[in-house]
């Protein structure tokens, strides 16, 4: 299989389904940015962490390439002739959040609770982390700026939401478990 087809050297791309549209279409930047998203969460699998993280880690990858074939089908070409789905995977469900929110729990057991917003850093792979959480972020903006021109399925945002929330608690444990400082932001006083 060759990786370069020379079908997007004027700015184009097909979606699934064969719709052409431009390299810079709302749904290529949401799609797009799991994708880049998916990259960081790798980085920060990469590191030197515990290997229950790194399990979370790798199934969230898995999510997110589920999450990055729903962004870049329209909903017009989500079902094929014959009726069924063009997508014969599993979809984003409700499980998909709950074990973030259950994996937050976990990881806040053991952590101080919080009483400042807290500056990124102090490691870097807190700082990856931190990184990974404001791509999730964008690409939860960029997911809902689609949402409101084509629906989306609902527990695709959710699932964005959740995972920006479950990136934040895994810097805050990862610097507890590294030993790391984190430095609350306080405002100076005028």
């Amino acid at each position: 299989m060759k990786i370069y087809t020379k079908t997007g050297d004027k700015g184009t791309t097909a979606l699934f389904g064969g719709t052409r549209v431009p390299k810079h279409h709302i749904r290529i930047e949401s799609y797009g940015t799991v994708d880049e998203l998916n990259s960081y969460i790798g980085l920060i699998r990469d590191q030197d962490i515990n290997p229950a993280y790194k399990e979370v880690l790798i199934v969230i990858q898995d999510r997110l390439f589920t999450v990055g074939a729903m962004l870049a089908t329209p909903p017009e070409k989500a079902i094929l002739k014959n009726g069924k789905e063009r997508l014969n995977i599993p979809k984003i469900e409700d499980a998909n959040s709950i074990l973030l929110e259950n994996e937050m729990d976990a990881m806040n057991l053991e952590l101080p609770p919080m009483t400042h917003f807290v500056l990124p850093g102090g490691h870097q792979t807190v700082s990856f982390c931190h990184i990974a959480r404001c791509v999730c972020r964008r690409a939860e903006r960029l997911a809902s700026e689609l949402n409101d021109i084509e629906p989306l399925n609902p527990q695709t945002l959710t699932y964005l939401n959740r995972l920006s929330d479950y990136l934040f608690v895994l810097a805050r444990k990862l610097s507890h478990d590294l030993q790391a400082d984190e430095v609350k932001w306080i405002p100076e006083k005028q």
